[in-house]
């Protein structure tokens, strides 16, 4: 039986632009099927005042020979874990984009629960409240083609993974692992987070409706917002310059 190694900050987390006098810290959580190097960019724009740290989990790229976490709470157990030591040391805001908004909002959870304090803040992007449900979805069940074809749909991919069959067979377990745990998830009763919520969404994006948007002010106790951005599910990549500017003015509005 594989042992995570909660505690290894380096395996888990990536810092693309370090930044040891930065104001505050920004801890991203990648969408399913996704990898830390998707907050690159986010990283760059938001350096030096903020430092990125992105996790990157396992299952993928360089740790793909580690067992991938199939459902959210475990996996929120050890990122929870990891980041429990330096907690405190520089204040911390959560970003995570579809399933990586579960994963965080459930991380949030277990640091408020075991050190009295969670996130200052969480940005949750593309993804519908945690006490929602879509009993519809399914598509961790489904063939390789249908899955396939759902993540050509939502864009996001890179071409070139999906013109590559080699490529794709590699990735379509760890997608087909990532989807069914954020499809068999379901919110439970606990601890709330107090941070303000900001919710991120994409005007085309068929995942999350308005409403599915607002209840996460049903699921948290702090104030919430909701801003919506062009595009579909994946509108952070087009719209990453604005979202850092959101995120500054949230994190450090005395500078703007």
């Amino acid at each position: 039986m594989t042992t995570y190694p909660y505690l290894d900050t380096d395996r888990w987390l990536r810092h693309f632009h370090p930044s040891p006098g930065a104001a505050i810290r920004l801890v991203c959580f990648p969408h399913a099927g996704g990898s830390a190097g998707y907050f690159r960019r986010l990283s760059e724009l938001l350096h030096p005042r903020v430092e990125v740290a992105a996790v990157q989990y396992p299952g993928r790229l360089e740790r793909r020979d580690e067992r991938q976490f199939t459902e959210i709470e475990p996996l929120a157990d050890a990122v929870a874990a990891v980041l429990g030591p330096a907690w405190g040391a520089t204040p911390t805001a959560f970003f995570g984009h579809s399933m990586g908004a579960v994963v965080a909002y459930e991380s949030a959870r277990r640091l408020t629960a075991t050190t009295g304090s969670g996130p200052v803040a969480l940005f949750a992007s593309g993804r519908r409240a945690p006490s929602t449900v879509r009993e519809s979805e399914t598509l961790h069940l489904a063939g390789d083609d249908e899955l396939t074809a759902e993540i050509v749909r939502q864009g996001g991919t890179p071409p070139e993974l999906l013109a590559e069959p080699e490529l794709l067979a590699l990735v379509l377990p760890t997608l087909r692992g990532d989807y069914r745990a954020i499809e068999r998830y379901r919110h439970r009763p606990g601890p709330r987070i107090s941070a303000p919520v900001t919710v991120l969404t994409g005007a085309a994006d068929t995942k999350v409706t308005e409403a599915e948007a607002h209840a996460w002010q049903e699921d948290t106790d702090g104030p919430t917002e909701v801003l919506t951005f062009e595009g579909g599910h994946f509108f952070v990549a087009d719209q990453v310059e604005r979202i850092a500017a959101v995120i500054r003015s949230r994190l450090l509005p005395h500078e703007h």
